[in-house]
């Protein structure tokens, strides 16, 4: 640690915590993982053993009391908290970044947007599949028109999971803030909002397959963008045969892509970034097709080679926010538009009709 490393308090040691913000914490330059808030004994003793100069706390109020020796709060607890908790953090006159979604509404996150803005501090949302990547290279084929018009952009987020795994993620409580909506969704949501711009209206098809399930676990978004885009979303733990990640369809040409990046696979098995010039990428078995007049499952189009993802980006420009006033990377305004669509979504579903916005 030097004099100019910004010390960063984590919030929860959870599946985010250890296996995303943590070793990306740990992995940005001018960034240094000072304390851990975790309540669990052996999640505590996981992130020493993790990050050997790391505090560990077991509360939020021993965690607060010393918030003047912290510079960042990353708050990676469960949905539930992540209000009252970047309200605490922002109070304490201490910047935020808070992982999706940032509340369970999108008046929420404008108040924690106003609040951040009164005190002059960043307030910033952990949307890392804005780094994944498909998307990075989407992104490089828009830029380049490759696609022409874009027309139709269908994004999928599907994993066969027919059995529940349980807590708070898959809670029908409405306080936990759980389903796919709200978690998957927020991916492709937010991905499909940054590509193609606000959304003007929102039909939504939501569904409880498995037995046992209390919230959502089948979900299907339609939105029509203001620029006259159409994106269908689907976010699912019950699909047997998945679809492509992407296939995005323009006046030009389509690009059709499968397979998910590979970072979070990565972070899991307890890789971590910079420790190989291979972090990020795939093989180019996996790599999209661009083309037009022929499915790609045939042989249409042409191989696009896949950019490699890059996580440790959204950090990297967190800790450029905070020592030379960088741009923020996803802000809670945007967070809440991305809000406006899941809740437009949530009514759309239960009325059976399109919600404008």
């Amino acid at each position: 640690m030097t004099a100019a490393d910004l010390r960063v308090g984590l919030v929860g040691y959870g599946l985010a915590g250890s296996a995303f913000h943590a070793p990306l914490i740990a992995a940005t330059e001018g960034l240094v993982l000072d304390t851990v808030v975790t309540s669990n004994p052996e999640r505590q003793e996981q992130a020493r053993a993790e990050h050997p100069d790391v505090r560990t706390v077991a509360d939020t109020d021993e965690f607060f009391a010393r918030a003047a020796d912290l510079d960042l709060i990353v708050i990676a607890s469960p949905n539930r908290t992540h209000v009252p908790l970047a309200m605490t953090a922002l109070k304490a006159g201490l910047p935020v970044v808070v992982d999706k979604p940032i509340a369970g509404t999108a008046a929420e996150a404008r108040e924690l947007a106003a609040l951040a803005e009164e005190r002059g501090l960043l307030l910033s949302v952990f949307q890392n599949r804005r780094w994944d990547n498909d998307f990075l290279t989407l992104r490089k084929l828009l830029d380049e028109g490759e696609l022409g018009d874009v027309w139709r952009f269908e994004s999928r987020f599907e994993r066969w999971r027919p059995q529940p795994k349980g807590g708070w993620r898959e809670s029908g409580d409405p306080a936990e803030i759980g389903g796919l909506l709200y978690d998957l969704g927020s991916h492709v949501v937010d991905q499909a909002l940054t590509l193609f711009g606000p959304a003007a209206a929102v039909y939504a098809e939501t569904d409880i397959r498995r037995p046992g399930a209390s919230i959502d676990d089948d979900t299907f978004l339609a939105i029509t963008h203001a620029s006259g885009v159409r994106s269908h979303l689907y976010v699912s733990a019950t699909t047997a045969q998945l679809g492509p990640r992407f296939r995005v369809l323009g006046s030009k040409a389509g690009y059709v892509k499968y397979g998910l990046d590979p970072q979070e696979a990565a972070l899991r098995e307890g890789e971590r970034p910079g420790t190989s010039a291979e972090w990020g990428r795939e093989p180019e078995s996996l790599w999209g097709r661009l083309g037009a007049g022929e499915s790609p499952v045939t042989g249409g189009g042409s191989p696009v080679p896949t950019l490699p993802g890059d996580y440790p980006a959204y950090y990297a420009a967190v800790a450029r926010a905070l020592s030379e006033g960088g741009t923020n990377p996803v802000t809670a305004l945007e967070a809440a538009a991305a809000l406006d669509v899941l809740e437009a979504a949530r009514r759309s579903a239960r009325d059976g009709v399109a919600v404008e916005l």
